[in-house]
C-alpha cells in the first residue's frame, strides 16, 4: 500500500512539474550604455512563439515550460540564450558585436563579411531604400554610393535611367551587369520594397562574372522570410502629388511683340506688332502644359520561417501620372514575388524565387525636336490655345515661324501611343554538402518578357507642319525576349591550425539569350480613330514594305576559378580566372581568358594597434585584374545583306539588296584593366567610419561602330555601314572617399551622417588612325557638336569660342573676318576667336567648349531619431557638368527665354547676348554662347514619420504602425536655365545636349507601414 501510494505521488508531482508554465517579463539593455533596446526580436527556441522589445525596451511573454529557450537577437549585438527555470522578471544585457556590424557582402558564388572583403564595394540596406521611397530602384544609388552616378533620360512616369559606375568607361554600352539573387535579370520590374539590399561592385573583384562585368556589377538581394520566426505581414503604402520643379522664364506676351518689332526692325522690314498696348501677358503654354498629377502605391508582404523554412510573399501595384499630358503618359506597375528556402536535409538545401510584373506605360513625343515641352518653350505667348470656335489654334508656317514647332495641346490631344510588357524571372538553386566543407551548388536562373506596343498617327493639319498627317495609319509590334542561365560551382573552406582560413570556388556557368520580334504598320484607320486602330482593321494598301521581323541566339560559356586565403584575419588575399567563350565574336576570337587579384592587410588585428582605443578597424587593400566587355549587336563580326542595291537585267534597273554592315571577322574582345587601391578605417567605437579609393581603368580595343572607312569598300551606299571595329583606348582614374558618423545619446536620442565624394579624369587615348568619331545634334543643319577624339574627354562640346559682343563697327573692321562662318558681321554680333591664329574666323577655329562629364560627384545624407519621430533627408551633387541650351529654336518669330531682354542695341549695352534681328547672322552657330555650366546640388528627398506607442497598438495586435509624409526632389539649386541639370540620354557620345528635358517631378507624400 505504501508503494503504491509512493507511485501515485511521484505521478502527481511529475505531471505537475511538466505542466508547469512560466511568465518571464523584463527588458533589454545596452550592456556598454546601459540604455533601453527597442525592437530587440525574442523568440522561443524551437517554437513559433516571438515577441520584440516595445519602445521603452521591455517585453513580458507567457506559456512558457521549464525546458523553453529564450533567444534575444538585435542587428549589430551578439544574441544571447537564457534557459527558464520559473517565471521572473529579467534585465537582459546584449553586447555589441562589431563582427555583425560589418555587413555581410554578395560577391558573386559567394558571401564574406565586409571585413574580409579585398576589393571596393558599395552597400544600400533595406532602411535606405525605405527612406527613400523610389519609384524605380536605381534612385535608391543617387547620392548614396561613391563613385555610382544615376541619371534619368526623362522625368516622365517610367522613364528608363541609367547608372555609371566610376564614369563613362567605353564609347558604347556603359551600363553595369545587374544580378539579382544570383541570376542575370533586370532589376527595374521590381517593387523596391521588395529589395533587401543593393551591393556594387566597382572594381576587378567582379571579374568572377568575367566579360558581362567589364562595367561593374549592381547586386540585388531580395527580402526572404527568416528562420524560426512566427507569420509576419506588412502593408505600406501611400498617395501623393506631383508637381514640376521648374518653369523656364519665358517672355510674355508684350515683351515677346517688343522684342519682335526691334527684329524686324533692325532687319529693315516693317514691324507685325504696332499696338502692343492690349497683349499683356499672353498665353503662359507651360502652364497649359504641366499639371498637378497624382501617384500611389500599395504593397504586402508576409513571410514566416520555421527550423527548417522560410518562405516571403508579396504584390504591389504603383500608379503614376504625369505631370505632362495627364493619362496620355502615364505609368502602371503590378508586381508580385515568392521567396522559399527550405533543408531538404541535413546536407541539402533548396532555394528558389520568382518574380513577375505587368508594367504599362503610355508616352508623348520628349526630349528632342518636336517634343512637347519643346513647343510649350517656342509657341510665341501672343498665341491662344484655341480659335473662336473652340478648336485648337494653329502655329503659322511662314519663315520666321518655321515648319517644326506646333501648338502642344493639339500635340497632346493627338498623340496615341501604348505600351505594355509582361515579365516573369527567376532562379531555382540547390546546395548539397558533398562532404565536410565541401559544397556543390546548382542554379537555373530565367528570364522571359513579352512586350506590345502600338502608336496611332490620325489625319491632322497643324497647318502646314512637318507633323501634319495626310493618311492615317497604326504600327504595332510584338517582342519576345528570353534568357537563362545555368550555373554549377563548387565551394571549399577550411581552416587548418586556427589561423589558415582557405576558400575556393569552382565552376561553370553558361548563359543564352534569345528572341524575335515582329512590326508592321497599317494605313487608314476606319474612323480615324484610336478606337479602331488595329492592323487587323485597317484597310489602306501600302505603298512600301510596311513588315520587319528579326530574330536573335546568343550564348556565352564560361569556367571560373576563385582562391581565397587569410591568416588570423589579419593577411588576405584573393585571386580569380575567368574563361569567357562568346558568339558575338568569330571562330578565331571567341574565348578570352579575364584574370584579377586582389588583398588586403588588416592593420588592426596587428598586436600594436589590437587595443587601441581610437582606432576599431583599419584595413588596406588591393585589385588588379582584367575585365572583358562583348555589348555589341548580335553577330556583328559578319556581313548583312541589308543594304539597297541598283542591278540591270535584261535592259532593266532592277532594285534590291547589297551588303549593308561590313564584315570584320578579326573582331575581338574589349578589354578593361582595373586597378584600385584604398583603406577602410573605423574610429570611436565604430562611430566613425571611412572608405576611401584611388582608381585608375584602362580601357583597350574598344568595341567601335560607324568609324569611317573608305568608301571603296561600299559603306557609302544605301543602307551600307561601316563594320564594328577594335579601334581606341580610354583611361578613366579618381578618387572616392566616403565618411560616416553615427552616435546615440541617452534612451532616446540618435543620429548619423554619412558624405561622400568622388572625382573622374576621363582622357581618351587613342581612336583608330587618329580619327575622330563625331555625334549630337544641334539646331537644324549644323555638324555634330561632340566628339570621341584623342587627348580629349569622350563626348566633349567641340564648337566656336566666343569672345564677347562686337560694340561698334571699327572692332569689326579690327578683328579676322568672320564671312568664312557665312555672314559677315556686324555691331551686335558674337565676336568668334581666331583659335588657330591663320587671320580668319572659319570652322576650322571650333575647339574644346566643354564637356558633359562633371569634375566631381557627391552624396550627403543624414536621419535623426528622437523617441517615436523620425527624420531623414538624402541630397547628392554633381559639379562642373556642362550642358548645350537646344530647345530654343533660332528662328525669329517663335518665343525665347526672358535673358534675351538684355540684349545688345548699342554700344556698351550688352556684351554677352548678341542683337535681335531678322537678317542673316552667325549668332546662332554652335558655340560656348550655347554652353552653360550646369552643376548642381539636389535635395534628393526629405522624410518625417511617426511611431505609434505599441502600448496602444500591441492591443489590437499591431507590431508597428508608422505614419511619414515626404517630399522627394525637394529642390535643384543651380544656375541652369533649362528645365532640370541632370537631363541625359544615356549616350556615351552625344549626351549633355537639352532638347526641352523632361524634368523630374516634385513629389509630397503621405504614407503608413503597417506590421502585424
Amino acid at each position: 500500500m505504501k508503494s503504491k501510494l509512493l507511485t501515485f505521488t511521484l505521478f502527481l508531482l511529475t505531471t505537475f512539474g511538466f505542466s508547469q508554465s512560466y511568465e518571464v517579463s523584463g527588458k533589454v539593455v545596452d550592456e556598454s550604455s546601459n540604455t533601453t533596446m527597442p525592437g530587440v526580436n525574442i523568440i522561443v527556441k524551437n517554437s513559433n512563439q516571438s515577441v520584440s522589445t516595445d519602445i521603452d525596451g521591455k517585453f513580458k511573454i507567457s506559456n512558457l515550460s521549464s525546458e523553453s529557450v529564450l533567444v534575444f537577437s538585435f542587428i549589430g549585438y551578439k544574441s544571447y540564450e537564457l534557459k527558464i527555470s520559473k517565471t521572473q522578471n529579467l534585465t537582459v544585457k546584449l553586447a555589441s558585436d562589431s563582427k555583425s556590424l560589418e555587413e555581410v557582402v554578395v560577391i558573386g558564388y559567394g558571401t564574406q563579411k565586409k571585413k574580409d572583403v579585398t576589393g571596393a564595394v558599395g552597400l544600400v540596406n533595406t532602411k535606405t531604400i525605405d527612406q527613400l521611397k523610389p519609384i524605380k530602384f536605381e534612385q535608391a544609388l543617387q547620392g548614396t554610393v561613391s563613385g555610382v552616378f544615376v541619371t534619368a533620360q526623362s522625368g516622365a512616369p517610367g522613364a528608363g535611367l541609367d547608372i555609371r559606375i566610376r564614369g563613362i568607361q567605353s564609347n558604347g554600352d556603359n551600363r553595369p551587369l545587374y544580378i539579382v539573387d544570383g541570376n542575370i535579370s533586370d532589376p527595374s520590374i521590381l517593387n523596391p520594397s521588395d529589395i533587401e539590399s543593393l551591393t556594387v561592385l566597382k572594381d576587378a573583384q567582379a571579374a568572377i562574372y568575367g566579360v558581362q562585368a567589364a562595367n561593374g556589377v549592381v547586386i540585388v538581394k531580395t527580402k526572404s522570410g527568416k528562420r524560426n520566426s512566427k507569420t509576419q505581414f506588412s502593408y505600406n503604402a501611400y498617395t501623393g502629388l506631383q508637381e514640376t520643379t521648374k518653369k523656364l522664364n519665358l517672355l510674355n506676351a508684350t515683351e515677346y511683340a517688343l522684342l519682335l518689332n526691334e527684329s524686324y526692325a533692325n532687319g529693315g522690314k516693317p514691324i507685325p506688332y504696332p499696338n502692343i498696348s492690349n497683349l499683356g501677358n499672353g498665353t503662359d503654354w507651360q502652364k497649359e502644359v504641366f499639371n498637378l498629377a497624382p501617384i500611389y502605391s500599395h504593397d504586402i508582404n508576409i513571410s514566416a520561417g520555421s527550423e527548417k523554412i522560410n518562405y516571403a510573399v508579396s504584390g504591389s501595384h504603383l500608379f503614376q501620372d504625369a505631370i505632362v499630358g495627364g493619362d496620355k503618359s502615364d505609368f502602371k506597375r503590378s508586381t508580385a514575388s515568392l521567396s522559399l528556402s527550405a533543408d531538404l536535409s541535413s546536407k541539402m538545401k533548396l532555394q528558389t524565387n520568382v518574380n513577375y510584373s505587368f508594367i504599362n506605360r503610355v508616352s508623348l513625343n520628349e526630349n528632342g525636336l518636336g517634343s512637347v515641352l519643346f513647343n510649350a518653350v517656342n509657341t510665341p505667348s501672343t498665341i491662344n490655345p484655341y480659335d473662336n470656335n473652340g478648336n485648337f489654334s494653329l502655329v503659322p508656317s511662314t519663315p520666321g515661324f518655321g515648319i517644326e514647332v506646333i501648338n502642344p495641346l493639339a500635340q497632346i490631344d493627338n498623340t496615341y501611343n501604348d505600351y505594355n510588357i509582361k515579365r516573369i524571372s527567376g532562379f531555382l538553386g540547390l546546395d548539397y554538402e558533398l562532404a565536410k566543407n565541401l559544397v556543390v551548388s546548382g542554379k537555373i536562373g530565367f528570364n522571359s518578357s513579352n512586350s506590345e506596343a502600338k502608336s496611332f498617327a490620325k489625319i491632322v493639319n497643324y497647318g502646314g507642319k512637318v507633323f501634319d498627317v495626310a493618311r492615317s495609319s497604326v504600327s504595332q509590334n510584338g517582342i519576345n525576349d528570353n534568357s537563362y542561365n545555368l550555373d554549377l560551382y563548387l565551394s571549399y573552406k577550411k581552416i587548418v591550425a586556427d589561423k589558415h582560413n582557405f576558400g575556393a570556388t569552382l565552376g561553370t556557368s553558361n548563359r543564352k539569350e534569345f528572341g524575335n520580334g515582329l512590326f508592321a504598320t497599317g494605313f487608314d484607320v476606319p474612323n480615324n480613330s484610336w478606337d479602331f486602330a488595329d492592323i487587323s482593321l485597317a484597310t489602306g494598301p501600302s505603298t512600301s514594305r510596311d513588315v520587319g521581323s528579326y530574330a536573335y541566339d546568343e550564348r556565352l560559356n564560361s569556367y571560373f576559378l576563385r582562391l581565397q586565403y587569410d591568416f588570423a584575419g589579419k593577411y588576405l588575399i584573393s585571386g580569380i580566372v575567368r574563361r569567357d567563350s562568346s558568339t558575338k565574336f568569330g571562330p578565331d576570337n571567341a574565348v578570352a581568358y579575364f584574370p584579377s587579384m586582389t588583398a588586403g592587410w588588416v592593420v588592426s588585428e596587428e598586436n600594436f594597434l589590437k587595443n587601441s582605443e581610437a582606432i576599431n578597424f583599419l584595413k588596406f587593400r588591393g585589385s588588379y585584374g582584367i575585365l572583358g566587355n562583348d555589348k555589341i549587336p548580335p553577330n556583328a563580326y559578319v556581313g548583312f545583306l541589308n543594304g539597297e542595291g541598283t542591278y540591270v537585267f535584261n535592259n532593266q534597273i532592277i532594285n534590291g539588296t547589297a551588303i549593308g554592315l561590313l564584315a570584320n571577322p578579326g573582331l575581338k574582345w574589349e578589354e578593361a584593366r582595373k586597378f584600385d587601391v584604398g583603406l577602410d578605417l573605423k574610429l570611436f567605437k565604430n562611430a566613425i567610419d571611412i572608405t576611401t579609393d584611388y582608381f585608375i581603368e584602362s580601357r583597350y580595343n574598344l568595341l567601335v561602330p560607324g568609324l569611317p572607312v573608305s568608301g571603296i569598300l561600299g559603306a557609302n551606299g544605301p543602307g551600307g555601314q561601316p563594320p564594328v571595329v577594335n579601334a581606341g583606348n580610354i583611361r578613366n582614374k579618381g578618387y572616392e572617399f566616403a565618411i560616416g558618423y553615427n552616435k546615440k545619446i541617452g534612451d532616446k536620442f540618435s543620429y548619423n551622417l554619412n558624405y561622400n565624394i568622388t572625382t573622374i579624369k576621363n582622357e581618351v587615348l587613342k581612336v583608330g588612325s587618329k580619327d575622330i568619331i563625331r555625334s549630337g545634334n544641334f539646331s537644324v543643319g549644323q555638324q555634330p557638336i561632340t566628339r570621341f577624339e584623342e587627348g580629349e574627354s569622350i563626348g566633349y562640346f567641340y564648337g566656336l569660342q566666343t569672345d564677347g559682343i562686337f560694340q561698334n563697327q571699327v572692332e569689326v573692321n579690327a578683328h579676322p573676318s568672320q564671312s568664312g562662318l557665312g555672314f559677315a558681321a556686324s555691331p551686335g554680333d558674337i565676336r568668334y576667336k581666331d583659335i588657330n591664329g591663320d587671320g580668319v574666323i572659319n570652322f576650322n577655329d571650333r575647339t574644346n567648349v566643354g564637356s558633359p562629364l562633371p569634375d566631381f560627384t557627391m552624396g550627403f545624407n543624414f536621419n535623426i531619431k528622437y523617441g517615436n519621430v523620425d527624420f531623414a533627408a538624402y541630397s547628392y551633387a554633381s559639379i562642373g557638368n556642362d550642358m548645350v541650351r537646344n530647345y530654343e529654336r533660332s528662328l525669329s518669330d517663335l518665343n525665347k527665354l526672358n535673358y534675351v531682354l538684355g540684349r545688345w542695341t548699342g554700344e556698351g549695352t550688352s556684351n554677352y547676348v548678341p542683337r535681335v534681328t531678322t537678317d542673316a547672322n552667325a549668332n546662332n552657330l554652335f558655340s560656348d554662347y550655347f554652353v552653360e555650366d550646369a552643376s548642381f546640388f539636389r535635395i534628393q528627398n526629405v522624410q518625417l514619420g511617426y511611431t505609434i506607442n505599441r502600448r496602444f497598438t500591441d492591443k489590437v495586435g499591431i507590431s508597428k504602425l508608422r505614419l511619414y509624409s515626404s517630399v522627394n526632389n525637394v529642390y535643384t539649386f543651380t544656375k541652369y536655365r533649362g528645365f532640370d541639370p541632370t537631363a541625359s540620354n544615356g549616350a556615351a557620345i552625344g549626351n549633355g545636349i537639352d532638347n526641352g528635358f523632361y524634368p523630374t517631378s516634385r513629389v509630397f507624400i503621405l504614407g503608413v507601414n503597417l506590421n502585424f
